[in-house]
């Protein structure tokens, strides 16, 4: 009787009432009726749902289909007009770095002001390429990147996923060189490889070389912007990108070398305990760098700028450092020299900006000769970025000194 719904009990049955065990006529048709609406929708469910299971197959089919033509007229276009590839540059320092202090004024810090600050440093093209932007219009990915990585479960048992695989493997190898290209073009090129990037997102998300030039963009557009709004936008979203690729590719030297950058950018408006906490954080991802790719002059300039800004902290900079953390960041210019000096050995001739603040090191530590001989050397170099620029103006003035 517990197990029988009340509805079926007498109105005025006690505790010990026993059920009916028959239905009323009328109310067994009704309840038949009832199970026969039931079972009718049910039916009609499944075949609901297994033609929506088709159509999501064809679907992912076409989609197969769509991205294999578009590569191959992206082949035949590739054939039909090369495009050069950009020279690896010996005179510039090839891509933005971000150093301790974010302090400006002069490199004499008799009045407790920091050397240089958060400066950036971009590779020019060496090439005019308005006929290479008008054909890799042609080569835009805008069809790969409508394809995800997680629909490969939409695809039939026939159709076997590494043909998808492959198709967006070899998609991003191609964007992934224009991206470069780009990145060392003009502001113009800068954008477009930004935007270009930002549309392929989507499909290649979880790629470490596409992220870590994602990131790399974000600091293209970093010091082509002016707004401190907008600057604390891209160096955020930049940095949010590269914490979740470290996650999963600690042992990437790129990862860790623009993930300090970043830092470096997000800390220029804040205050002087950020800005020398971002300091340890600069540090600590070079060094991690360094160990990783101890061939890349790259990495050794930037920390040779880290050390010589460390060197002349100002004053109340070291203050702050010595009331805030109980193991100051320490460096001299000797320190910071031996770095200069190992991008000359990798890499002679690698910026004009390295070898100005050479001659910047030898000049504090008192050997004019060789302060002059890097001048020298300093001056024959061409200023091809907006670094090399500033380093020519601090070289006029040890000139005029």
């Amino acid at each position: 009787a517990q197990a029988v719904p009340g509805a079926l009990l007498p109105a005025d049955a006690g505790d010990g009432a026993v059920p009916s065990p028959l239905l009323r006529q009328d109310e067994q048709l009704e309840l038949l009726e009832r199970l026969d609406f039931v079972v009718r929708n049910v039916v009609e469910l499944r075949k609901e749902v297994e033609e929506l299971r088709n159509s999501l197959q064809q679907l992912a089919v076409e989609i197969v289909g769509e991205v294999r033509t578009h590569l191959e007229e992206t082949q035949r276009v590739t054939r039909r007009r090369r495009f050069p590839f950009f020279r690896e540059r010996s005179d510039s320092t090839g891509s933005s770095s971000i150093y301790f202090t974010a302090s400006s004024g002069n490199a004499n810090t008799d009045d407790g002001e920091s050397e240089g600050g958060y400066t950036t440093a971009n590779a020019e093209s060496d090439y005019d390429r308005e006929s290479e932007r008008e054909s890799e219009d042609e080569v835009s990915c805008d069809t790969v990147r409508t394809v995800r990585r997680d629909s490969l479960d939409l695809v039939p048992e026939d159709e076997s996923p590494l043909v998808l695989d492959s198709m967006l493997e070899e998609g991003l190898g191609q964007l992934l060189e224009q991206a470069d290209r780009l990145h060392s073009g003009d502001e113009r090129d800068k954008r477009e490889g930004f935007q270009l990037l930002l549309n392929n997102k989507l499909a290649y998300a979880g790629q470490r070389e596409f992220l870590w030039r994602l990131a790399r963009a974000h600091c293209d557009m970093w010091e082509l912007t002016e707004d401190a709004d907008e600057r604390r936008s891209y160096a955020t979203e930049g940095k949010e990108e590269l914490e979740l690729a470290l996650q999963k590719w600690d042992q990437s030297a790129e990862c860790h070398q623009w993930f300090a950058i970043l830092c470096g950018q997000l800390s220029e408006q804040e205050s002087i305990p950020k800005r020398i906490q971002a300091g340890y954080v600069f540090k600590e991802h070079i060094d991690k760098a360094i160990a990783l790719k101890p061939q890349d002059p790259q990495l050794y300039y930037l920390l040779g700028r880290w050390c010589y800004q460390v060197a002349h902290l100002g004053w109340l900079e070291k203050r702050t450092v010595s009331a805030l953390f109980e193991a100051p960041p320490t460096a001299t210019v000797q320190d910071a020299l031996q770095n200069f000096l190992r991008v000359e050995e990798l890499s002679p001739g690698f910026s004009k900006a390295g070898r100005v603040y050479i001659a910047k090191c030898y000049r504090d530590l008192g050997n004019a000769s060789a302060a002059v001989l890097w001048m020298k050397l300093a001056s024959e170099l061409p200023g091809n970025t907006k670094e090399d620029a500033e380093s020519e103006k601090e070289l006029e003035e040890m000139r005029s000194v």
